[in-house]
């Protein structure tokens, strides 16, 4: 089963490493991988069977701003109600079971995150935690209410915001989300693996990243947007946001009228199997 809704895969100065094409090809999950026209050639070598939308910019110097709206308003521009936006250094997608991972091999979780979203009518952001915020040693709710949700998105297209700034946008627009009254929905039984952005070269790692006083300007810049809630702290060696999400947003999910929900437990097909190892 794959999503209902388009996915984008935001790309630059990655085409060796872009693991969530990789990733998604293999899965058999349709996507576009959006490139900057400069790029295309190459990205093509690596990826040559996948979907590709060109940006009408390149090089422009701001980060991933943006080519986040420009997908945004070319999924719009197409009619869709909801568009995924993801990362490209996701490494792999799984279902957090019984305190298990198991990496998924198709396009289901998402028509999973979808489906529950659309529950609601006060949910424009939704999406996946990451594989490392959800150990298998301890217990994990099916999803948080109400908090950050970063790098696979599933946004609603009717949203009133953009994209802006150039540090924390997923943050931010989460926030302006919050404030708005609306909720947000972070699901930890689909979790998603990804390599940490500094270790990985291209993207907008020398743009964004590479001028900063140990990511001071990354936790001021939000603070600027959002002084009544974020705030700035020092710890592992680096500055950080820190944001008191239960304190501050206690909106409660509104689900649509009428809305008649099975009972009972729907796997969407979902098994767990074994798969053969890998001889290479």
């Amino acid at each position: 089963m794959n999503p209902r809704y388009p996915i984008y895969v935001i790309s630059k100065g990655r085409p060796q490493r872009c693991l969530t094409a990789r990733k998604l090809t293999e899965m058999k999950v349709p996507f576009f991988l959006v490139v900057e026209p400069q790029e295309l050639e190459k990205y093509k070598e690596y990826h040559p069977d996948v979907t590709y939308l060109i940006t009408p910019f390149s090089n422009l110097g701001q980060g991933s701003i943006p080519v986040r709206n420009f997908v945004w308003e070319h999924s719009k521009a197409n009619g869709d109600v909801r568009h995924w936006i993801l990362d490209d250094n996701l490494e792999g997608f799984h279902r957090f079971n019984r305190n298990i991972k198991p990496q998924v091999t198709d396009g289901t979780i998402f028509r999973c995150c979808e489906d529950f979203t659309e529950r609601y009518t006060n949910v424009p952001i939704s999406g996946m935690n990451y594989y490392s915020f959800c150990k298998n040693s301890s217990s994990c709710n099916p999803f948080t209410l109400n908090t950050r949700v970063y790098s696979c998105i599933l946004i609603k297209n009717d949203l009133p915001f953009r994209w802006r700034g150039r540090f924390n946008e997923d943050t931010d627009l989460c926030l302006r989300v919050l404030k708005s009254g609306q909720c947000t929905i972070l699901f930890n039984t689909f979790v998603v693996g990804k390599v940490t952005t500094m270790r990985m070269k291209g993207g907008n790692t020398e743009e964004v990243y590479g001028d900063t006083d140990q990511r001071r300007e990354f936790a001021e810049s939000l603070r600027e947007q959002h002084p009544e809630h974020v705030s700035v702290v020092w710890k592992f060696n680096r500055w950080h946001h820190e944001i008191d999400y239960k304190k501050h947003f206690t909106q409660e999910l509104q689900r649509v009228k009428g809305l008649d929900i099975p009972t009972g437990i729907d796997n969407y097909g979902m098994k767990l199997i074994e798969l053969p190892k890998d001889n290479n």
